[in-house]
């Protein structure tokens, strides 16, 4: 059975994707930012609702991933926080000034994080050069990459994830991420052969708060400050059925083909 991962910044969407049959969480706060780096209380929150992994993202603001020292002290701060609330894992990412992984800090950042597992984000789609990125990351000690394959989503760049699970051989883990719902996870399963799967699957929430005062923007213009993002155990466990059935269908193509090619043999 693949892994299912789903991305989550609350302890309700938490506990929806552990309902929906997901076999581990990434905790992130500001998904609408890309993810930021949660809470203590909410990583606590979350470890005391659930009982499957939860890996807490690693990434002190919005924007690109070229930190200062500074910024880098946060994060090492907060993979000790994740530690001590009971994180199976980090998710996090550096890149250099020209866009290569930075391999030292990433190295260092991933020591400091044993015993947890490291997942490189998808900083390494944003790299000029991905296969050269993959094997930065293999170097700094990762346990997987999460990728698109270097494009806007998964389904666009399948055959390139494809690529790149062959270029790993076995060293890294990689992760399909980026777009991937119930009706491209076959395609997407079929062109890449992977057997970790990411997905957000958040839906937004309007307020059920009575008085609303409209006028007023805490966040930019635009954005609705009466609205939140959900997570449904109906739709993971359509994503989770979804990739079963891809996979089986895939199982089946192989014995189909030995068994075809054993009896061409006999």
């Amino acid at each position: 059975m693949a892994v299912l991962e789903i991305c989550v910044e609350s302890v309700e969407a938490a506990m929806a994707a552990e309902a929906g049959g997901a076999q581990r969480i990434e905790l992130c706060s500001s998904l609408n930012e890309g993810g930021l780096t949660p809470s203590i209380g909410m990583m606590r929150a979350v470890r005391a609702n659930v009982k499957i992994a939860v890996h807490a993202i690693i990434r002190p603001r919005s924007g690109d991933f070229l930190y200062s020292e500074r910024e880098i002290d946060a994060m090492r701060e907060d993979i000790a926080a994740a530690a001590a609330c009971g994180m199976e894992g980090v998710a996090l990412g550096l890149l250099d000034l020209n866009g290569n992984v930075e391999v030292a800090r990433t190295k260092e950042l991933i020591e400091r994080a044993r015993p947890m597992e490291v997942t490189f984000h998808r900083a390494i789609d944003m790299t000029p050069d991905i296969e050269r990125a993959l094997e930065d990351v293999i170097r700094a000690g990762a346990d997987r990459i999460l990728t698109s394959g270097a494009e806007p989503t998964a389904m666009q760049g399948r055959n390139h994830i494809h690529k790149l699970i062959e270029a790993s051989s076995g060293r890294i883990r990689v992760m399909v991420g980026g777009g991937v719902r119930t009706d491209n996870v076959r395609q997407i399963a079929q062109a890449t052969h992977a057997l970790e799967y990411h997905a957000s699957l958040r839906r937004t929430m309007p307020s059920s708060i009575r008085y609303q005062r409209r006028k007023i923007h805490l966040s930019n213009m635009g954005v609705d400050e009466y609205a939140h993002n959900i997570v449904r155990a109906a739709d993971v466990r359509a994503l989770r059925r979804a990739l079963d059935t891809a996979l089986e269908g895939e199982a089946d193509a192989v014995t189909e083909a030995s068994d075809a090619a054993q009896g061409h043999r006999g």
